[in-house]
């Protein structure tokens, strides 16, 4: 039977020969994390090779992603769909094993990984989600929902600033089975990190209320006498600190920053089989290796044990296990859910109230939440203005089985905890704060997307309009950046019959997030057919039309489009023939029919204006050279929001002049 030394070593060699053969990539943080992961995932990590997605799973996450060679080693070893021509494929086009862990391509990554401290901030969100969820489903001798979250980090990742934000409010939430190991291996792509990171990490988590355990990472017993007190306190989060080498087993660069992001060589990894007594050729694992590695039939078996006790459940609970069943196994939304949305839709367009979108939004949140038992929200520290609370919002800080994120001011920490809720499953999340402070949040409102996960970021104060907080405070370029996002789906609706669209629209993503923006000022309410009304959910359509073919088109969203209605009555009265188009998901739109485009924006119609108080460039591809924009080019200023829409020209009186120059 091979030694532990030599199953851990399994994993060095693959990592280095994979990133050599590719000529790029980073073999020191496998080299020096394969002891620590020999031992979790040999004999601690429950999970099913032959069922990836099975449900009571640990998740593990790679939050220093460069290492991607470590987990593409252990899913190769323990037995999932990855084969050794795989791991020859590293880094290239198209292939189950890209540079960086990535969702949805490789068996048992649980979330894409690269940019430091996201995979941390995820596990947050994993491990809030199995509490949560244990909470609401499991009963007294019924513990459906009972699995860890295991998370390795680096340096890098303790560096980043969303470290600090999600490990905080981890610590805050107890999050007990939630368990990280740090790489303390002093290395960095610069060098040795003494020189720009000399933080007391663990004075630093035991500030936030983990639970702190410092080992040596190449000892195995080590390891295991530190999970095993990690798994026992149930009411902290355990940081396990593991002091390693990076690189270890390089004779030559083992310790240094040559190994951390460049591939060893040929001598180098010639005199590394020679330290390790590997005399196996590239890529040939023995026989007997592969023996202790494997976990299908030991996974298989675990997975039939909690079946057990999922038909004694059900037995017990048929009510309770039908709803797992359909939020957490499935992932669908409830039967009745379209058919009350469009309820509430309705009403809404029956109502004709002038109110904020913000206020429209809370009133959906409201109607949805009372149909979805699934929904979990959250806000930045802005639950007031946001107006993310309904009725039924109970912070899970005081009811374990509630349905509300108190985040705190941590826009990021927020948003990529949210993505970890998501990919966990069980859920439909969302999370508010000011459009603005979207920048905070961009990297992990782009991680979302790239992954094609469900979330629903709710930004509200959208504009200038939001007035006496000046500039710091008001969106200009964010739309833009937002709705070039590739498979985000931004809405700016106009009134309470748009934002109840775009809510169910955001509620039936399932495969994509949503970006919904609202507005701080009170918005008038449009007059629609019911034709009308079902075309919102195609992201443009005519609110207002002519007899005839139109002089001018004139596109607005969100709190402009009064505004453009109001133009358009001014130069009706001109004379000219006019069309009014909303759009409150230009992404939307962009996907339908070349013949519902046409209908909409006829190509004959050069003549077009687009309203909107965000920059002016978003929309040269509607306008044409023929076209104008009435919008930003600038920043704001402070002063109401009244004030501020006439002072950058968002009058009637300038939209007519705008035409009428056209």
């Amino acid at each position: 039977m091979s030694s532990r030394q030599e199953l851990a070593n399994a994993i060095r060699v693959l990592s280095m020969d994979a990133v050599q053969k590719a000529k790029s990539g980073h073999p020191g943080a496998p080299m020096g994390m394969a002891d620590i992961a020999e031992v979790l995932w040999r004999d601690f990590l429950k999970h099913n090779p032959t069922d990836p997605n099975w449900a009571d799973r640990d998740r593990f996450i790679l939050s220093n992603g460069h290492g991607s060679m470590l987990i593409y080693s252990l899913l190769h070893l323990s037995g999932y769909d990855l084969s050794i021509e795989d791991l020859k494929e590293f880094r290239q086009l198209h292939s189950k094993t890209p540079g960086h862990p990535e969702y949805g391509y490789t068996p048992g990554v649980e979330t894409t990984t690269g940019p430091l401290g996201a995979g941390i901030a995820n596990a947050v969100g994993m491990a809030i989600a199995e509490k949560t969820l244990a909470a609401q489903f499991n009963r007294e001798d019924h513990a459906i929902v009972d699995h860890f979250t295991y998370c390795f980090l680096g340096d890098g990742c303790l560096m980043e600033g969303i470290s600090h934000e999600s490990c905080s409010l981890a610590g805050t939430l107890g999050l007990g089975k939630l368990i990280a190991f740090w790489d303390d291996n002093g290395i960095s792509i610069d060098g040795k990190v003494e020189g720009w990171f000399t933080d007391n990490t663990p004075a630093r988590f035991e500030s936030y209320g983990w639970h702190v355990i410092c080992v040596d990472g190449h000892d195995p017993q080590a390891i295991t006498h530190a999970i095993e007190e990690a798994k026992s306190v149930i009411d902290k989060p355990s940081m396990i600190c593991c002091k390693t080498i990076i690189g270890f087993g390089s004779p030559n660069k083992s310790g240094t920053h040559d190994c951390h992001g460049a591939p060893l060589g040929d001598d180098e990894i010639a005199a590394t089989r020679e330290f390790l007594n590997w005399s196996h050729a590239p890529f040939d694992i023995p026989s007997d290796i592969y023996e202790q590695w494997d976990r299908k039939e030991k996974g298989q078996a675990s997975q039939v044990s909690w079946n057990d006790k999922f038909a004694a459940y059900k037995a017990a609970h048929p009510g309770l296990a039908s709803e797992y069943e359909r939020r957490v196994i499935k992932g669908e939304l409830p039967a009745e859910f379209e058919e009350k949305a469009n309820a509430f839709i309705q009403q809404c367009h029956e109502s004709s109230e002038n109110i904020a979108s913000r206020k429209a939004s809370q009133n959906a949140i409201e109607a949805f939440g009372s149909v979805l038992p699934e929904m979990l929200g959250g806000s930045a520290d802005l639950a007031g203005s946001n107006l993310t609370l309904w009725s039924g919002s109970k912070g899970i800080q005081e009811d374990a089985a509630g349905n509300y994120i108190f985040y705190g001011v941590r826009e990021f920490g927020m948003s990529s905890i949210m993505n970890g809720i998501s990919l966990h499953g069980g859920f439909v999340n969302y999370g508010a704060t000011f459009m603005m402070f979207m920048e905070y949040a961009r990297n992990a409102v782009r991680m979302s997307a790239l992954m094609g996960i469900q979330n629903i970021f709710v930004y509200t104060h959208d504009s200038i309009g939001q007035g006496e907080d000046g500039p710091t405070h008001q969106p200009i370029e964010q739309l833009t950046n937002l709705r070039t996002t590739p498979n985000l789906t931004t809405w700016r609706p106009c009134d309470a019959t748009e934002s109840a669209v775009a809510w169910k629209a955001a509620v039936q993503s399932q495969k994509a997030p949503t970006a919904l923006i609202f507005s701080r000022q009170g918005l008038p309410a449009m007059s629609r057919t019911q034709t009308q009304v079902s075309d919102i959910e195609k992201g443009a359509y005519i609110l207002v039309d002519c007899a005839g073919t139109p002089d001018v088109i004139l596109m607005a969203t969100g709190s402009e489009v009064a505004l453009a209605v109001n133009a358009a009555t001014a130069l009706t009265e001109q004379g000219k023939l006019v069309r009014v188009v909303s759009m409150p998901s230009t992404n939307v739109f962009d996907k339908q029919s070349s013949d519902y485009k046409e209908a909409i924006l006829p190509f004959s119609v050069t003549k077009r204006v687009a309203i909107e108080a965000a920059h002016v460039d978003f929309w040269a591809k509607y306008v044409g050279l023929s076209g104008a924009v009435v919008g930003m080019t600038t920043f704001g200023e402070s002063a109401p929001g009244n004030v501020l829409l006439e002072h950058f020209g968002f009058t009637v009186d300038n939209v007519v002049n705008t035409v009428n120059k056209l």
